[in-house]
């Protein structure tokens, strides 16, 4: 069917990217991602503790429970960087998406 055939080719093309939470800090802690695209970032929060993904450029914000994973689609974005941070832990928790 044209509307599967439609989904499918969106969904191949939404890159994916993994975030790990771990000591209260991101890993990777910078990502690159193309601009112009929407990305898919699947954050795993490795920590027993709650944490949330918060960015004021990217107008993104979601609590990941501890021992869980969560998806958080960005963009598309234009070129620049895009700071963001964990709410809960904001000194040691930092991280940067960079678009290309």
């Amino acid at each position: 069917s044209l509307v599967f055939g439609l989904s499918a080719q969106i969904k191949a093309a939404t890159q994916e990217i993994e975030i790990t939470i771990r000591d209260h800090l991101f890993f990777p802690s910078t990502i690159e991602v193309p601009a112009g695209q929407k990305v898919r970032l699947i954050i795993i929060n490795e920590a027993p503790t709650a944490e949330e993904f918060e960015s004021y450029g990217l107008n993104r914000e979601k609590v990941i429970s501890g021992n869980s994973r969560t998806v958080i689609f960005i963009g598309p974005l234009q070129a620049g960087e895009y700071p963001f941070f964990g709410e809960f832990y904001p000194r040691t928790a930092q991280g940067r998406v960079i678009a290309r």
